[in-house]
């Protein structure tokens, strides 16, 4: 996915296993956050603060879902433990990681292995992608600020 390409109607199905449509967002700017893992540091971390300003993001005319290859059992408990007010998408077969191009070869501690890089879309209120926050730039700790300061 690149600035200006529309996104796919179905992105997938919630930790409740609904279908999530694109079209549910028309009217609004949509925050897609793909992140690796439930329950890990960095993931965490990025989730709390997209929690803690929720409601400014709201208030801004934002929606957020988050997007991860876990799935629908641990995003519920992502969402529980840490009262998450968003929905997470459990892409478990890959097919949206893959179709955003964030998918790929990671290394970490000289391992590689396959995973989704940390990466943020914000689309516009017709379902374009209007903004990218690629990995060397998403800040876990002030996630929403980039978003709301568009930086």
């Amino acid at each position: 996915m690149e600035i200006g390409d529309k996104i796919p109607e179905l992105l997938g199905y919630d930790q409740n296993g609904k279908e999530v449509k694109a079209s549910e967002y028309t009217g609004k700017k949509l925050v897609l956050y793909f992140y690796p893992k439930d329950l890990t540091s960095g993931c965490t971390t990025e989730a709390c603060n997209l929690r803690d300003n929720y409601s400014e993001l709201r208030s801004q005319g934002y929606e957020v879902v988050g997007v991860s290859t876990d799935d629908e059992k641990s995003h519920l408990k992502f969402i529980d433990k840490h009262e998450l007010p968003f929905r997470l998408i459990a892409d478990k077969d890959k097919t949206l990681v893959e179709t955003f191009g964030v998918w790929g070869e990671k290394k970490m501690y000289g391992r590689t292995y396959m995973g989704t890089f940390r990466t943020t879309f914000v689309i516009d209120e017709e379902g374009k992608v209007e903004r990218i926050i690629d990995p060397k730039n998403v800040k876990v700790k002030e996630h929403a600020s980039q978003i709301l300061n568009g930086k």
